[in-house]
């Protein structure tokens, strides 16, 4: 079996600016990194250009496998009285402007997901995905749609079925454990995928009793793989058993995780990223 790729996501290490994550990430065996949007506004407001930070990138023997994230993409009006600043940011964060990042920076791809609430109809909700995958795929870019449990695509039958009626080859699922357990989506369900269904993994841990606000345990409160008490070896198991080639990422939005020095947090994802899937990683 060939081992998939290790990422380092970008929320595990937003405290940490985007250029000063690539030497940790690499040192630590991650073969690439995702970014979010807002690092590349962060980096282009201290004057660097994309030119630049795709040659760092590369220069560091990373890639990136994504730019985040899509999140204005459904028609209709927000549900969630986000602050001004979010609202802000998710109204920059169209699929034409991170395609145009992703091109740039020579990322293989875009995410996208509905974080205001917003819902509409499977068949309204395709016709918008497959105009994503459209824009990203005249930049040769894959698209992958998260299903977040407090937002208008809430599980992964709904994800799903969005995907398979947009029918775009480019398009796909990233697939969360955070999300997938705390949806109560089904791993039989996720195991009984095409490989091509899965762009993009990402794994962390959690307690087994979800807390009460659960935007605040996904932005703030997960763990590291092995430290929680989800059934990621099921999760294993049912993503290997689509025979997805899809790169694995380590994403663990935690204020403890935060708090330390970037050097460690890469080392400590990568061990345990290597204990739950029993190789190594060398990139």
């Amino acid at each position: 079996m060939t081992v998939p790729q290790l990422i380092l996501a970008a929320g595990t290490v937003q405290a940490t600016p985007l250029l000063d994550r690539l030497a940790p990430a690499r040192a630590a065996g991650f073969a690439g990194i995702s970014i979010f949007a807002a690092d590349l506004e962060a980096v282009a407001a201290d004057g660097i250009g994309l030119p630049e930070v795709r040659s760092r990138i590369a220069d560091s023997g990373l890639f990136v496998t994504e730019v985040e994230i899509v999140g204005n993409w459904l028609p209709g009006m927000p549900a969630k009285d986000n602050p001004a600043w979010l609202t802000a940011l998710l109204d920059r964060s169209t699929g034409e402007r991170l395609t145009d990042l992703a091109e740039a920076i020579g990322a293989r791809g875009i995410t996208v997901a509905e974080l205001q609430g917003i819902t509409c109809d499977t068949s309204a909700a395709a016709e918008a995905f497959a105009r994503l995958c459209e824009t990203a795929d005249s930049a040769g870019l894959h698209v992958a749609l998260e299903f977040v449990p407090t937002g208008g695509v809430p599980d992964l039958a709904t994800a799903w079925d969005i995907v398979r009626a947009a029918d775009r080859a480019n398009g796909g699922l990233l697939v969360d454990s955070w999300h997938l357990f705390r949806s109560g989506s089904d791993l039989a369900q996720l195991a009984s995928l095409p490989a091509g269904a899965i762009k993009s993994i990402q794994i962390c841990d959690a307690p087994a009793m979800a807390e009460a606000d659960l935007d605040r345990e996904m932005v703030r409160g997960r763990l590291l793989p092995g430290e929680g008490e989800l059934d990621l070896a099921g999760f294993l198991a049912a993503v290997r058993a689509t025979g997805t080639a899809a790169p694995w990422s380590v994403e663990i939005f935690s204020d403890d995780l935060a708090r330390e020095p970037i050097d460690i947090v890469a080392r400590r994802c990568a061990a345990a990223a290597t204990q739950l899937l029993g190789e190594r990683y060398d990139g």
